[in-house]
């Protein structure tokens, strides 16, 4: 899950609503772990009882939002962007500022699908289509991105969403 940290009260909601969605079919969210729409996603996660990776760009997991299960301190900046990129199946782009576009850039060259909602449009001379696959809600973005992450999965021979992964609570 990525975008922008100054994002609109509408791009907050559809966050939020990707992430209660992501935790409700017990998939684990994997964002940036700050604030904005980071934070909108965990808060959604966490009030569905979901786990939350935030792979932070601070050298401290205390920096993390307050919805955030699993903090991962990187103090890499802005270049813990090609974690976030990595460690998703399926990256969810919701609105977006030069930060997102740069994680949306790492998982199309590391071969990871991007599902936008309202996001950047990518074009090209040469590339013929916008390799962003978009939804015009955020429940068509879970959705899309949810069948996309279970096609990798059978394809990689790992098992499908629908198996539920271990929760990680983070203490106090």
């Amino acid at each position: 899950m990525v975008g922008e940290r100054d994002a609109s009260s509408e791009m907050l909601a559809a966050a939020e609503q990707v992430g209660r969605e992501i935790a409700r079919r017990g998939g684990i969210v994997v964002c940036g772990g700050m604030e904005g729409v980071m934070e909108a996603a965990a808060r959604g996660a966490a009030l569905e009882g979901g786990t939350v990776v935030g792979i932070l760009p601070t050298p401290n997991a205390e920096d993390a939002n307050p919805y955030v299960t699993i903090p991962i301190a990187t103090g890499m900046g802005e270049g813990r962007n090609v974690l976030v990129a990595r460690t998703a199946d399926v990256v969810v782009a919701v609105g977006g500022s030069y930060g997102t576009l740069s994680e949306i850039a790492f998982a199309l060259k590391l071969d990871v699908p991007v599902v936008g909602f309202r996001t950047w449009t990518l074009q090209r001379a040469g590339l013929g289509f916008d390799p962003i696959h978009r939804a015009d809600t955020p429940l068509e973005a879970v959705e899309t991105a949810w069948a996309m992450a279970d096609d990798r999965r059978r394809a990689a021979g790992r098992h499908p969403s629908h198996v539920q992964h271990p929760q990680w609570r983070r203490e106090g």
